[in-house]
């Protein structure tokens, strides 16, 4: 897929004489977490444009630049010409990965023109070797997967949905998406895990190392959270969210005002509403909340019950340890008063001693 391509660029260019004098022009692809350079000349646009309209049956959103025929007066080495040339075939490629239709740039003829890595599921390649990533391109990589789990996410919500409108087979469907990708994420999530190593040792500090492993912990426990819902049919994932009376709570429909005003009628002598100190606030809807269905709340709660345990964990260690502290602090505290005790006795005896001796003085005097 070339949606992963994020930016193509055409900075410069250059005169090659073998095995004619022609001009290259050197362009500049990035994507999520490669990056590559390849020199196509301005013949290779044209055979390019010629063969996307025809496989499409229609032209790209966008013309090359014209063919100049060139005379005495005006040279392959017109700067001008080159340059003009240059930025027009920057903005032919722009404008096939920025067209709305994807028709141009999913054809087989851009992809090698390009010289876009293809694996076997039609997906740019990922580094399979752990020490070829870098510090920016690891991070790179973490936020690709992060958006890969949100995908799963979104084909789990489908899943849900579908099922809900009685089309089992698109659902089974959307849960094997899910599942595939799941996969995947997990596979990178181990090359992930292993750069860390090569990147330590290439002067990657301590604090970083650390935050980092972090970062790679917790897209395993998302992993695993995503793996035990996608595994878990529908309709057992509602019985343990809601109970046996889930169905008849579903079908329940709430009164209108007006029947409900007819019924009790109006309270003349009702107070306003005020705040009761201690009373709970109706629960909101939040941006987090209103994607997800009633398993995704659940996970989500759970995910927080877990967090909050952790959190708790982490505090009683803390606190244990300030305990450790301050035992230790008292213990010493104790020493020195003891020693503080010992010395003033000491003091005591030797003046007691030299009171004797100064008495003996004097009579000797």
């Amino acid at each position: 897929m070339t949606t992963a391509i994020q930016a193509v660029f055409i900075r410069s260019y250059e005169e090659r004489t073998s095995p004619k004098s022609h001009i290259v022009y050197k362009i500049d692809v990035q994507a999520h977490v490669q990056s590559w350079q390849l020199w196509r000349r301005y013949s290779e646009f044209d055979d390019l444009h010629t063969e996307l309209t025809k496989s499409t049956k229609s032209a790209p959103p966008c013309n090359i630049p014209p063919k100049h025929s060139f005379s005495m007066l005006r040279s392959r080495k017109d700067a001008k010409l080159l340059e003009e040339r240059r930025a027009g075939l920057e903005e032919y490629l722009r404008a096939i990965l920025g067209a709305k239709d994807s028709v141009w740039r999913d054809s087989q003829a851009f992809k090698e023109f390009l010289g876009i890595p293809v694996g076997r599921q039609g997906t740019l390649l990922q580094p399979s070797d752990p020490a070829q990533f870098t510090l920016s391109t690891w991070l790179d990589e973490h936020s690709e997967l992060q958006a890969r789990l949100r995908d799963v996410w979104s084909d789990i919500n489908k899943r849900d949905a579908l099922s809900d409108q009685g089309d089992i087979a698109a659902s089974h469907k959307s849960n094997l998406a899910a599942k595939s990708k799941l996969a995947g994420v997990l596979a990178r999530i181990g090359n992930l895990d292993k750069a860390l190593q090569p990147l330590a040792m290439s002067g990657m500090s301590e604090g970083e190392l650390q935050r980092r492993t972090d970062m790679v912990a917790r897209l395993r426990d998302d992993c695993e959270k995503l793996t035990r819902i996608v595994t878990v049919a529908r309709q057992a994932a509602r019985a343990a969210t809601a109970g046996p009376s889930y169905s008849a709570a579903e079908n329940r429909v709430a009164a209108p005002e007006s029947d409900r005003a007819a019924l009790l009628g109006a309270n003349t002598f009702a107070r306003p509403a005020r705040r009761v100190f201690g009373a709970s606030s109706p629960p909101k809807e939040t941006e987090t909340t209103r994607p997800l269905d009633n398993t995704g709340l659940y996970s989500l709660q759970q995910q927080q019950i877990t967090q909050q345990d952790d959190q708790l964990s982490q505090l009683t260690t803390i606190l244990r340890r300030q305990r450790q502290l301050g035992e230790a602090v008292g213990a010493e505290v104790g020493l020195q008063i003891e020693m503080l005790d010992d010395l003033s006795n000491e003091v005591d005896r030797v003046g007691g001693k030299l009171s004797s001796t100064k008495q003996k003085l004097n009579k000797l005097s």
